[in-house]
């Protein structure tokens, strides 16, 4: 069942869609008129604004570069910055990701060769706290480009699938969202294409998964309608460019005789691996490119190193297309040889070594209190609702890793986006009352395809060392994508599905789909394309055939550590439950919180107050949580205290009256008590 409709569009000069019975709006031509092109976009009182900006001159960089930020500005959401300088500083995680799905939206739509610098910015303008602003910033870049002269084969649209009890939800809202089993962007393109799409799931059938796809890329048509409409009205004519960086026929063609049969031969080789195929391959292209040289000597470095990229991708290609033959030998749906170890360090809370082909990936798990969980700043929580959370996976990917070298500083985009897919992959199956914040680490030691669904079949078996009671095993797989198109249309005639690509097979195909599940269904799936567009049946068929895969990877996986361990290690934390009655709280906590710290100073142990009798305790070690019960004995042992219960009444004798409290002695003990008076004096005095 579907709910949500786009009912009619306005005829002015700001197109409005009704998505879900509430009104989108895009309009340009009022703010922000120097850029290239801009547009805001509104959603309830959710308001976007979306710039494009393009130099006429080309890049020296030898590729696309188009930078996308999104800014979420505290003034939206009515709050100050809560930094030292009260002002926007740096991109948070959240900024970060949303900019990358945004960037995976729209850059296969530009022209190929097109080096010319491109900016994209997302200016958050107002956010109510019921609709989330990231699918409005997808849409309004859409719109910005396509109404501006920047050369761009789009327009897209972009919607969110929920699915709250069953039924489909187009767009939902925050509310909608916390009780909805999927969160699923689409953006499609002209002609029911797909873009791109990044969905995180609770276990959702691959049927019901795939019918949410259908429901999404048709409402994106109702949205790319709008834009169209918008850029009749208002749009500019495309740039004439000064050239596109694309390689020319007739070096293309002199390559070909030069270097084909070697290449063709190097392809052919399934003994090659990773470094001695691509140190080949690179002794062919240098050869070819002293020749080229030669021959062309007023060509530009650029066409000769493109010339001989285009031919190198044609033969790659082709062994695909025409002889089903991939580099390494496989045929197009077979695994790597997958090898995994669990338990690699006694003294870690969980590890594990997962090894697909030459893709090796160190995955630990430590536990820690809940007071350890990641915080969310006060405006992610006001724009999104995103609260703290419990459960994290950082990714690593070091320059030795693909045997570079290379500045090793903070997490970079594509770390904090592959880290982010592999955590929504794995976070379904964690417990939601486990009394522990979860870190999951995940080093990549040697890459050649498909890190970070390594790192969710990693990161899966490290839980299970661990003793977290998972409901599940956890398996990822990529699916590559090569393609034959008609001459002329560009429409796809012909084209082959590649399970668990290479590095080279990424590099060379049209698609990096990656797909992470259980045996009974999908828990997150990320799709980029480097074609403007892709039909749903092909979509469909990558799920199956994913699905396919990701089962035999946990057979696999399965023979390492079927289920989660039925205890944790002895070196793991340990959390228990302290009752203090409240006539011993001074005892325990002490003045200015004393006892308190210096508890946790002595043991290492972390206190946290439950409600007024109750404490939690977190210890690091059973040996560290011993030496606490210790403390907590010594301190609050009863040799010298009366306990008094609240409320009650008791008769005592009082011995000493001063100005602001009396001294009162308990008649059946020794026990002395200052009682405090009220702060206003009898008329009289005392």
């Amino acid at each position: 069942k579907f709910l949500g409709n786009v009912h009619e569009f306005a005829m002015n000069s700001c197109n409005r869609l009704f998505l879900s019975f509430r009104k989108m709006e895009l309009s340009s031509g009022k703010l922000a008129k120097f850029a290239d092109g801009s547009a805001v976009v509104q959603l309830g009182d959710t308001a976007v604004m979306v710039t494009a900006v393009s130099k006429t001159k080309p890049s020296p960089s030898q590729f696309m570069p188009l930078v996308v930020d999104y800014r979420q500005k505290a003034a939206a959401a009515g709050r100050i910055p809560t930094n030292y300088l009260r002002r926007e500083l740096g991109s948070t995680d959240k900024e970060i990701l949303t900019s990358r799905v945004i960037d995976r939206s729209i850059r296969p739509l530009f022209p190929a060769g097109y080096f010319y610098d491109t900016q994209i910015l997302c200016n958050l303008l107002a956010v109510d706290g019921v609709n989330d602003p990231d699918i409005l910033a997808i849409n309004g870049a859409s719109a910005a480009l396509a109404l501006s002269d920047i050369p761009w084969n789009g327009p897209i649209g972009a919607v969110r699938v929920g699915l709250v009890d069953g039924e489909t939800v187009i767009n939902p809202t925050r509310k909608e969202m916390a009780s909805s089993a999927l969160n699923l962007v689409v953006a499609g393109a002209p002609q029911s294409q797909v873009v791109m799409l990044e969905a995180t799931a609770e276990n959702i059938l691959q049927q019901d998964f795939c019918h949410a796809i259908k429901v999404g890329v048709k409402q994106t048509q109702q949205i790319i309608q709008g834009i169209q409409q918008l850029v009749k009205e208002r749009g500019m004519a495309k740039r004439t460019v000064q050239k596109l960086f694309i390689a020319p026929e007739e070096i293309v063609e002199v390559a070909k005789k030069l270097a084909s049969n070697k290449i063709y031969a190097v392809f052919t080789d399934s003994s090659h691996d990773k470094i001695s195929r691509d140190e080949a391959i690179n002794k062919i292209r240098l050869e070819t490119e002293e020749q080229l040289k030669e021959k062309f000597p007023e060509a530009e470095p650029y066409e000769i190193m493109e010339s001989f990229n285009v031919v190198s991708k044609d033969i790659f290609r082709k062994l695909v297309l025409n002889e089903y033959r991939r580099c390494d030998g496989r045929d197009l749906t077979s695994l790597r040889d997958i090898k995994c170890e669990v338990n690699m360090f006694k003294m870690l809370h969980g590890s594990a070594l997962f090894q697909r082909g030459q893709t090796q990936v160190l995955c630990t798990v430590t536990f820690d209190s809940l007071e350890s969980s990641v915080k969310s700043d006060v405006i992610s929580t006001a724009v999104s609702g995103i609260k703290d959370k419990n459960f994290m996976l950082h990714y690593e990917f070091p320059p030795y890793a693909t045997n570079e070298i290379g500045k090793v500083t903070g997490v970079n985009r594509r770390e904090l986006g592959h880290g982010a897919l592999a955590e929504r992959a794995l976070k379904p199956v964690i417990p939601q009352d486990f009394p522990f914040t979860i870190r999951v680490t995940s080093e990549v030691l040697e890459s050649n395809g498909s890190s970070s669904m390594a790192s969710a079949c990693g990161g899966s078996l490290a839980l299970m060392d661990a003793g977290v009671p998972v409901s599940n095993a956890v398996a990822g797989v990529a699916i590559g994508l090569v393609t034959k198109s008609s001459q002329g249309k560009g429409d796809i005639e012909d084209y082959r599905l590649l399970t668990d690509i290479l590095g080279i097979e990424d590099y060379y195909g049209d698609m990096d789909f990656k797909m992470a599940g259980t045996n009974k269904g999908i828990t997150a799936l990320q799709v980029d394309l480097k074609l403007p567009g892709i039909p749903i049946k092909i979509v469909v068929e990558a799920i199956q055939q994913a699905t396919a895969a990701k089962r035999e990877i946990l057979q696999i996986m399965n023979q390492t550590l079927a289920k989660p361990r039925p205890n944790r290690k002895e070196s793991g934390p340990v959390v228990e439950t302290i009752h203090v009655p409240l006539s011993k709280r001074l005892r325990f906590v002490g003045p200015g919180a004393y006892n308190l710290k210096k508890l946790q100073a002595q043991t290492g142990v972390t206190v946290s107050q439950l409600d007024e009798e109750t404490y939690s305790v977190f210890a690091p070690t059973p040996g560290a949580m011993h030496e606490a019960r210790e403390f907590i004995g010594e301190i609050c042992k009863d040799d010298q205290e009366v306990n008094l219960e609240f409320g009650a009444i008791y008769t005592a004798t009082i011995t000493e009256i001063r100005r602001k409290d009396v001294i009162v002695a308990e008649n059946t003990s020794d026990l002395c008590l200052n009682l405090y008076l009220s702060s206003q004096e009898p008329a009289g005095g005392w």
